[in-house]
């Protein structure tokens, strides 16, 4: 059962700290598959509408995220 255990402050700021560990190395890792990529992709899916490009982004973020999730969490 969860109790108040998760209110002390070691743990919460601890969670706070994974999550903006996580949150960074999903960032720096976004950014560098941005930087392979041929084009700007900010570009090619906002300005330019390309569907199948933001729906290839978006997976490789979901995957992104379980990776640096399942690292975070150990």
């Amino acid at each position: 059962m969860l109790g108040i255990e998760w209110l002390r402050p070691a743990v919460f700021f601890g969670s706070i700290v994974f999550a903006l560990v996580g949150v960074l190395i999903f960032w720096i890792s976004f950014v560098i598959v941005d930087r392979l990529t041929p084009y700007n992709l900010w570009e090619e899916i906002v300005e330019k509408q390309n569907l199948a490009l933001a729906i290839v982004v978006g997976s490789m973020c979901i995957a992104i995220g379980l990776i640096v999730s399942a690292a975070v969490h150990g």
